[in-house]
């Protein structure tokens, strides 16, 4: 059986589908969760979503002990804010794909600078929810190259 992907979602994800819709869309992070699924195919899957830091950064230790394949993570705010997130992340020895929504660069200056870019092997954006399904889709190459 191949590790696990895991698939970390930052705050304010829970709320896809009625959040902003005029950039998030109409998804939900249920919705989400099963295009992630499908994409993976025969992959295990760990979807999480949390408001709080500190289990986004338990769940990368997580990641690191299962072991797991590859991280795709949207950490959403704390991608801007998280030198706790950066640091877990800088010890997973796997891929690590950065997904956002939105085109993070197109937004307000305090969305340009990631933090978790700095570990990133990847970083997909704005290509809405279906970024998902394209992030499953490149960890699946990475992992097996």
């Amino acid at each position: 059986m191949a590790n696990p992907i895991y698939i970390l979602n930052g705050p304010n994800l829970n709320r896809l589908g009625t959040r902003e819709p005029e950039i998030y869309g109409h998804t939900t992070l249920a919705q989400v969760e099963a295009m992630c699924r499908e994409a993976a195919g025969s992959t295990p899957v760990e979807f999480h979503q949390s408001n709080r830091e500190y289990e986004i950064i338990e769940w990368v230790h997580e990641a690191i002990d299962a072991p797991a394949g590859g991280i795709i993570i949207n950490p959403a705010a704390f991608t801007f804010t998280s030198i706790a997130i950066l640091d877990a992340l800088k010890m997973f020895p796997g891929p690590i794909i950065e997904l956002h929504i939105s085109n993070i660069h197109r937004r307000d200056a305090i969305y340009h600078n990631s933090l978790v870019s700095k570990a990133a092997t990847a970083v997909i954006a704005g290509l809405g929810p279906s970024g998902y399904k394209m992030a499953v889709g490149a960890m699946k190459d990475l992992i097996s190259a």
